[in-house]
């Protein structure tokens, strides 16, 4: 499996303007909208990580900061909450240009040879982890005493940011794994893998698992997240955090994890049953 795919200047442009094209589209439908910004998408990021994968870093930077630029146009509204110059093009870097532009260093991770799973997954990783940093920086910096409270503003920014970023992160690796095991996309046309390196059921209870696991996640941050902000106000409220409905959190989280671990100990099974078979 080669990940050195060979395509014309045309082919490439015609291939990353899809790919961010569908990007841009999952962008929009979202699992979860944040009371201060930041949202769980359907893997919005995974066309980036998958146009670094395939054509390098270069041309990933390249296609993201596009799609970087794109994120701004349709975020322009946040910039009348913030003045100066200073803060303009701080959030303008930080929040769009930057933060999605160094998703195309995924592309560091497309020289591992033995799984292509593996290089996909560690490409999310290290694209999610960029942009959270960048995410942070922002929020502690421009958002400061705006969406988020001077006090201990750097603290507030690294775990409000990590409520949707991670949770982000989890489907883009449910995404990124079981794609990266059923389809070759280092060759110049999409195709399925020759020797898949697992069974595709398998393969689709480890997705549903993850999938469960990242649900769980995503409604529980949306549940006490939702809570914490004034209605009156729109300002910072802990106090909200009583009135978050824990009994469903519970229920729900207890629930999709128990169908994740009952969907894993099969895949093991279905795992061990074709080793004694073959």
């Amino acid at each position: 499996m080669s990940t050195k795919t060979k395509s014309s200047p045309a082919q490439r442009l015609v291939v990353s303007a899809m790919l961010i094209a569908i990007a841009t589209v999952l962008s929009i439908l979202k699992i979860v909208d944040l009371p201060y910004g930041g949202s769980v998408t359907l893997g919005s990021m995974f066309p980036l990580v998958l146009i670094a994968y395939r054509y390098g870093t270069g041309w990933g930077i390249l296609s993201s900061l596009v799609y970087g630029a794109i994120q701004m146009a349709l975020g322009a509204d946040n910039f009348s909450y913030v003045s100066g110059a200073l803060s303009v093009i701080t959030l303008a870097l930080f929040d769009y240009i930057i933060a999605f532009g160094l998703i195309g260093l995924a592309g560091l991770a497309r020289n591992e040879k033995n799984s292509q799973s593996f290089a996909l997954v560690l490409g999310v990783i290290m694209a999610s982890v960029f942009r959270y940093l960048c995410h942070v920086i922002s929020g502690a910096t421009v958002w400061a005493g705006l969406s988020v409270p001077d006090a201990a503003a750097l603290s507030f920014s690294l775990i409000y940011n990590a409520t949707y970023m991670l949770p982000e992160m989890l489907v883009l690796i449910v995404i990124a794994y079981y794609l990266g095991t059923t389809l070759d996309f280092g060759s110049e046309k999409l195709k399925a893998l020759a020797k898949p390196e697992t069974t595709s059921v398998q393969r689709l209870l480890g997705a549903i698992a993850g999938l469960a696991l990242s649900g769980a996640l995503i409604f529980d941050v949306a549940a006490v997240f939702g809570k914490l902000q004034n209605a009156e106000t729109g300002e910072f409220d802990i106090t909200g955090i009583s009135q978050a409905p824990w009994l469903w959190i519970a229920v729900v989280t207890v629930l999709c994890v128990v169908v994740a671990v009952a969907l894993l100990i099969v895949r093991k099974k279905m795992g061990a049953g074709k080793t004694e078979n073959a």
